[in-house]
């Protein structure tokens, strides 16, 4: 259902490079480059991220509320995942922890551009 989400930026070359290293893990590369704005992903087929400076040529501004979730797939997992944003450049906005008993494991970063992330693993 999701072809892709995207996060505005003010530094293309910084954020491509910080979202390619931080996903990498994940098998996710660099797809396509337009300019203003390159998708990040596994393949053109399958949900990816995009980041891209503002049509408008407006400052880029993260929303209030929006926040991008990945699950990398256990408990373990978020912890590196938080570690390696953290040293990729991304400001803490949680540690990672348990926030719901038995449901609901979490940590959240901000990337360089203030866009929220959260690292996920339910049960």
């Amino acid at each position: 259902m999701i072809g892709y989400v995207t996060l505005g930026v003010s530094d293309m070359e910084k954020a491509k490079q910080f979202y390619s290293d931080l996903l990498g893990d994940m098998g996710a590369k660099l797809l396509l480059d337009m300019g203003r704005i390159a998708f990040i992903g596994k393949d053109l087929s399958t949900p990816m991220l995009a980041v891209c400076t503002p049509f408008n040529g407006e400052p880029n501004n993260p929303g209030n509320g929006n926040m991008l979730a990945l699950q990398p797939g256990s408990k373990e997992a978020v912890d590196s995942y938080y570690k390696k944003a953290i040293e990729l450049g991304a400001t803490c906005d949680g540690e990672p922890g348990q926030r719901i008993p038995n449901q609901f494991y979490g940590a959240y970063v901000r990337d360089p551009d203030g866009n929220k992330l959260a690292f996920f693993q339910f049960g």
